[in-house]
């Protein structure tokens, strides 16, 4: 699904509303009919009130319309328009007729309006729309904040009030905080930010009838992984299969005190398909793999080599033709040892073209240059799994606000020529060609000490079965994201662990 910027998305309405052909009143009554279909599926008609507040624009004519719709079913409505300016739009100038004809609308004109507000009401907030530029002040900021002092539910029409859809907002800025956001057609690039969470709570996608056509053809920077579309990616297995058929994967990881990430990351590579696994580690190691992980084979570093960590002389000989992929990290630990091994690997994997996985202390070790030579021995299309804070040591620097983020990973992903997945809520997965595509599977009960080495073992195995980088990051940040959604259906956010994960995936 393509995230559009608001001159776009005006851009879509505008040649629906030539090419359908349908009137610029009649789009605004299928948007507010789908807000209300989703509405009357979540809030059922009962004893409490639903008050709508609406402001001067198209947004407030939407909020008019959607009224209109849920008096005849039976809600208890009270409509209240903010009159903040003497402009109104069209739109909502005939709502309003249509809407005055059922029932009476209050007028808010002034700051010291007072509305009361009982636990069990609703608030619908149709004040202002994606297209707004500036922060609120005035009767709009007293309004918000009245509402967001109300503690009730609020329901926000495409986007909350005095959120920005393309840019950050201020600090300072007064912005509805929303239970729930029915955006219309499209998701804005705010829903999918970490800074932005409290403002939009849980977001939902209504289709209002824009021209695919018309989206189909806008060229965007921007995708929201859907459920539909990553299935697509998954390959079925024939049936006169064999292990080779599906790869034969190098796991580089643990140290000592850090087998448990060796052991997380080759059980959730194993159980996603791979035909065959070699986890090479330390020799103190192998005890703890073959007893835990009987299916995985074990290569421990030479005799006279530390059993603290890994410090392997890589050579073609026990690289080239045994490897379909390679992941390397998970539990290696930080030393210059073991930094020198990982550029030697690199290297041999981008000479050989064997595809890479990169995370955890792996990342960590390729940051320890203060001119961060290392990173230009990272091969080509590798995939880099970072959490923030990894990130920012890669850079050697911060951003001052989620935006910012969003750049610097862009440059970071098309200059390096590598794959860069920045985990969190709405994993945001950047591509070499500039593009950036958020996840939408997961929880926070992923949030756990473990749950990224289970991410790598499953790019991993990906890899190995052939799919390429971009295929094999967009679908295992899915699948991890689903895995953990069925943990925690299964066991609580607040009670699963990194384990559950692996033991919930499915492809």
């Amino acid at each position: 699904m393509k995230i559009l910027f608001v001159n776009e998305i005006r851009e879509a309405d505008a040649y629906t509303i030539l090419h359908e052909p349908i009137d610029s009143i009649d789009l605004m009554e299928r948007a507010s009919s789908a807000f209300v279909s989703w509405f009357k599926e979540n809030y059922l008609v009962g004893n409490y009130k639903v008050k709508i507040f609406c402001g001067l624009g198209d947004n407030g004519g939407d909020g008019l319309a959607i009224a209109r719709m849920l008096h005849p079913l039976g809600y208890d409505l009270e409509v209240f328009v903010v009159k903040f300016s003497k402009k109104i739009s069209e739109n909502f100038d005939q709502n309003l007729y249509r809407l005055e004809k059922q029932i009476p609308v209050k007028i808010i004109d002034n700051e010291s309006f007072i509305v009361n507000f009982e636990k069990k009401d609703v608030i619908i907030d149709a004040l202002l729309g994606s297209g707004l530029s500036r922060s609120l002040e005035g009767l709009l900021k007293s309004v918000v904040e009245k509402l967001n002092e109300s503690e009730v539910p609020i329901i926000s029409v495409d986007i909350p009030s005095g959120l920005f859809a393309n840019k950050s907002n201020n600090l300072s800025d007064t912005i509805i905080k929303a239970t729930h956001t029915v955006s219309f057609q499209i998701p804005k690039l705010a829903f999918m930010l970490p800074q932005n969470a409290e403002f939009v709570g849980d977001w939902h996608i209504v289709d209002i009838g824009l021209n695919e056509d018309f989206i189909e053809k806008v060229t965007a920077k921007f995708f929201y992984s859907t459920p539909l579309e990553v299935e697509k990616l998954i390959k079925p297995r024939k049936k006169f299969s064999h292990k080779g058929t599906f790869g034969h994967a190098l796991l580089v990881s643990g140290s000592y005190g850090m087998m448990g990430a060796a052991i997380l990351s080759a059980r959730a590579c194993m159980r996603s398909g791979v035909g065959k696994l070699t986890v090479h580690s330390i020799p103190s190691g192998l005890a703890i793999m073959q007893m835990l992980l009987p299916e995985a084979m074990y290569w421990e570093t030479a005799s006279g080599e530390s059993d603290l960590f890994i410090s392997t002389q890589y050579n073609i000989e026990n690289i080239a033709n045994k490897f379909q992929a390679v992941g390397i990290g998970p539990g290696l630990g930080v030393n210059i040892k073991i930094k020198e091994s990982i550029e030697q690997l690199c290297e041999l994997c981008a000479e050989l073209s064997i595809p890479m996985v990169i995370d955890a202390d792996a990342l960590n070790n390729l940051s320890m240059d203060e001119n961060r030579e290392s990173l230009s021995k990272i091969p080509k299309n590798s995939i880099l799994t970072p959490h923030p804070k990894e990130f920012q040591n890669l850079l050697n620097k911060s951003w001052k606000d989620d935006y910012e983020k969003l750049e610097l990973l862009t440059q970071f992903a098309v200059n390096q020529g590598v794959i860069v997945c920045l985990k969190g809520a709405n994993t945001a997965i950047a591509l070499p060609d500039g593009t950036i595509h958020f996840n939408s599977s997961g929880n926070a009960g992923m949030a756990k000490a473990g749950s990224g080495d289970v991410l790598t073992g499953m790019i991993l195995a990906l890899l190995a079965q052939g799919y390429s980088p971009k295929e094999a990051a967009i679908l295992g940040v899915y699948q991890h994201g689903l895995a953990g959604d069925k943990a925690a259906q299964n066991r609580g956010m607040n009670n699963m662990i990194a384990s559950d994960i692996i033991e919930n995936i499915r492809f």
